[in-house]
């Protein structure tokens, strides 16, 4: 099993759907395969979730099935000639009631509501920000405007509006009929696109339950911070959701590419204080859509946010339609164990101050403790729905946490967790046994041998969920 702790989420695509490269992928380190709603009909969903399924099994690595929505498409409409180039300095004009393609003077609109989101002053950024349009007026359903920084407009590009202020709704017809969807394939988390508040999530939230009921599934549900009205409300947001990502693309152009970084860590650690994953996001290998090395600064920033503690760092375009998908995965492992091996362990420091008022959680933070201050070579904890994992998981520590789960459901969804190795095994009721059956799985997969030190945690009556009450130190004779 790797010693990477940092996760690696891979966007399934038209270069990465061979079933041997899947296979070759999952191999090399992919945790949690994105399937892009954004693209492709229901069905190819389906399809493409048994292919990551039948690829896990191959490889003999479960891995986590990421369903991400679409949101509403705000977004110009297309063009006669499929794309015009604009002018500093000219007029174009958004307009809303605009049937016929669109050409230098103007463009119709996908998004309806746009000349009431707007007045004159704003800034408009088109296709992430490389096109700026200034309002002059809103004329009915028309916006004039003048364009600021000019190029190359194509078809159905994004809008965004400087500073947010965008009224569409997280959740559209076309995400409720996409959520049936991913409850069919049971997705092991949901994607949620531009929340802007916590009843964005709940909305999600009771949607996928309702449609997951049949399948007695519910997913985890990961909400992408690319709004500027989301900031504010980053902690509700939190509490509504299984975790956050820090989706850098359309979050930079609404707030300034110079305000993400610091942003990045502030999500980042917010996450960890709540006890939520963080997946960060957007052009990490970029340069790799075309080249079979990344440049130095793609490897700074990947490098970057696993020092900063990020559960998983994520491909996009990289694997979903570049050129090197496996290389890809390769070279961002080896950059992920290399910024792990620098990181510093605090946990003295961490836990001062701290108060726990679960057993459950003071329990996995002994564990934690103890485990560091012993060196020894695991932690082990036998969790039903993955909890106790995901405590340990907020700490930094250099021991590899295994969590051993009678349920597949947990195992993928712990394979997003940092420093996590879900396992799954079946375990006796009767406490002894199963802790000696868990002693044995450990030695039978190499992960202890005779003379090692482990911690394990488990609860007392077994198999109920948020019953853990006891932490063993062991030494494997």
């Amino acid at each position: 099993m790797p010693r990477r702790a940092t996760k690696i989420v891979a966007t399934l695509g038209p270069a990465s759907s061979d079933p041997a490269l899947l296979e070759a992928m999952i191999r090399a380190g992919v945790n949690v395969v994105r399937l892009n709603f954004s693209h492709g009909k229901a069905q190819d969903h389906v399809d493409r979730a048994r292919l990551v399924r039948e690829a896990s099994q191959r490889a003999g690595r479960e891995v986590a099935i990421m369903a991400d929505l679409q949101g509403p498409k705000i977004r110009v409409g297309k063009f006669a000639e499929g794309k015009v180039m604009l002018t500093p300095g000219e007029p174009f004009v958004l307009d809303a009631s605009r049937t016929e393609p669109g050409d230098l003077q103007g463009v119709g609109l996908d998004y309806k509501e746009l000349p009431r989101d707007v007045k004159a002053g704003d800034v408009l950024l088109l296709n992430d920000g490389l096109i700026v349009l200034t309002v002059n007026a809103v004329k009915g359903e028309q916006v004039h405007t003048t364009v600021k920084l000019g190029g190359e407009l194509s078809n159905n590009k994004g809008i965004n509006k400087q500073g947010g202020g965008l009224t569409a709704p997280a959740l559209t017809a076309k995400d409720m009929d996409d959520i049936k969807t991913a409850m069919s394939l049971r997705a092991d988390y949901v994607a949620v696109s531009f929340p802007k508040n916590a009843t964005d999530m709940e909305m999600a939230r009771q949607l996928c339950n309702v449609a997951g009921a049949e399948y007695g599934h519910k997913p985890g549900l990961i909400a992408k911070i690319e709004r500027a009205e989301a900031i504010p409300h980053l902690e509700a947001i939190l509490k509504a959701s299984d975790g956050i990502m820090v989706a850098r693309g359309d979050l930079a152009v609404e707030v300034g590419n110079a305000a993400v970084p610091a942003l990045q860590k502030r999500m980042i650690k917010l996450a960890k204080i709540h006890d939520k994953v963080a997946i960060t996001a957007t052009q990490m290998m970029e340069s790799m859509i075309t080249n079979p090395v990344p440049t130095r600064a793609e490897v700074s920033d990947v490098a970057n946010a696993v020092l900063d503690g990020t559960d998983a760092v994520m491909l996009s375009a990289e694997t979903a339609a570049g050129k090197y998908p496996l290389e890809t995965v390769e070279e961002m492992a080896k950059i992920c164990e290399a910024a792990e091996s620098a990181e510093d362990v605090q946990l003295d420091a961490d836990f001062r101050g701290q108060t726990f008022s679960r057993i459950d959680q003071s329990i996995a933070m002994g564990a934690l403790f103890t485990a560091h201050h012993l060196g020894a070579k695991a932690i082990v904890a036998m969790t039903e729905s993955g909890s106790t994992a995901l405590w340990m998981s907020r700490h930094r520590v250099h021991i590899p946490i295994y969590a051993l789960t009678t349920k597949l459901t947990s195992q993928r969804k712990m394979a997003l967790y940092r420093n996590v190795r879900p396992l799954l095994m079946d375990t006796s009721a009767d406490r002894d046994t199963a802790l000696a059956e868990a002693e044995t799985h450990l030695k039978n997969r190499g992960i202890v041998s005779t003379g090692d030190v482990y911690a394990i945690t488990c609860g007392e009556p077994m198999g109920s969920p948020g019953g853990t009450n006891m932490l063993k130190i062991c030494k494997v004779a």
